[in-house]
């Protein structure tokens, strides 16, 4: 096995990967504010992209496997989407993140893109009437 493979296998690298990116991101669009806002904003980022990059795949496994039918391929990933976006503005507003919407925009679209593909393999295995 390489050292890529190895790497891609490795929870703790999606985590910091998830940290590094998803908060550079925070730091690019808050750009135009003051120091040290744009770094606040991407250290809150990072931070919570990390946590929802850990626990994301288990609450869809969680989700998925309380609904039937057509409704396990589209409510895990919404209900996820809800949740990840109430959680990413309400701590980006305690923070005081000058530019919310832009911060999360990119950040809410990786994760729920990411929560409707793994939904949608796991549930597609199971069936729709199962």
């Amino acid at each position: 096995m390489s050292v890529l493979q190895r790497l891609s296998r490795n929870g703790a690298v999606h985590v910091l990967f998830a940290f590094l990116a998803m908060g550079g991101w925070a730091i690019f669009a808050n750009r135009d504010h003051t120091m040290p806002a744009p770094l606040y904003a991407g250290f809150v980022q990072g931070t919570i992209s990390a946590c929802l990059t850990l626990f994301l795949k288990s609450v869809i496994d969680w989700l998925s496997s309380r609904f039937s039918g057509s409704t396990r391929f589209w409510a895990p990933p919404l209900i996820a989407c809800l949740g990840s976006a109430s959680i990413l503005v309400a701590i980006h507003t305690a923070s005081g993140t000058p530019e919310i919407a832009k911060t999360i925009a990119l950040p809410l679209f990786v994760s729920t893109t990411y929560a409707a593909i793994y939904n949608y393999s796991i549930s597609a295995r199971r069936g729709f009437d199962k």
